[in-house]
């Protein structure tokens, strides 16, 4: 099997510094994590709140703490660094080479959405973000790893894109459309950003962060892993 992972982010419209933060780290054990943060209110001080957020997570994963756990533990950081006043969504998603399986761990309202050879699954009970409420748990889901699955992981500033028009983008449907497309992760990412910027006349009402995974079968070759980044500066 092979992994191709792409993310599409960008920052509310005026703002200098989106305050969504995403982070990947490789598991001791094996294979990759990839954490998703979106602090409360954007700016500075939410990319402060979601970098604090993604630092514990990633710091735990990387000693081989349980994606469940990893998460339980930087809610109560930031429930105890800022006293229960500030919260941020967080999703970890993991393709864990130890049990072969995929791990989705969510914390944020947005729902998870998976492509499976056998149809699309919505991943979206109640869950509840971090740093609020005393005792809170993520919602986890364990997947086998298959070729053809894809994961799309998002923060809230997707689904709020045309709201000020009173057309917010139906984000389950868009991904099921791009989908049928049979995109790969980085034009898929692409794509649902794309369409968010259009609907908010390329003025975006919050941050957006879009993380897209994909599982593909191996074609014959080496072992050799790619990573690429394109950012403005």
């Amino acid at each position: 099997m092979h992994l191709d992972v792409a993310v599409a982010k960008t920052r509310k419209y005026a703002t200098p510094e989106s305050g969504d933060t995403i982070e990947m780290i490789e598991r001791p054990g094996g294979g990759v994590s990839f954490v998703v943060v979106d602090g409360q209110r954007s700016g500075k001080s939410a990319k402060a709140i979601s970098n604090l957020v993604a630092r514990k997570a990633v710091a735990l994963l990387a000693e081989g703490v349980r994606d469940g756990a990893a998460a339980r533990a930087a809610h109560d950081y930031l429930y105890t660094h800022r006293a229960g006043k500030v919260s941020a969504t967080l999703n970890i998603v993991s393709v864990d080479l130890e049990s072969r399986s995929l791990v989705l761990s969510r914390n944020n309202h947005c729902p998870a959405i998976v492509s499976l050879p056998a149809g699309i699954r919505l991943f979206d009970e109640p869950s509840q973000p971090v740093g609020v409420q005393r005792g809170t748990k993520p919602v986890i889901h364990e997947l086998p790893l298959a070729p053809g699955t894809t994961v799309v992981i998002f923060t809230d500033g997707l689904t709020a894109a045309g709201e000020r028009k009173g057309q917010p983008l139906n984000v389950p449907d868009l991904v099921c459309e791009l989908i049928g497309r049979q995109l790969n992760a980085q034009d898929l990412a692409q794509a649902l950003l794309q369409r968010a910027l259009q609907a908010d006349d390329r003025r975006p009402a919050d941050d957006i962060s879009i993380l897209v995974l994909t599982i593909r079968a191996r074609d014959q070759g080496d072992d050799t892993r790619w990573l690429n980044v394109s950012m403005p500066l």
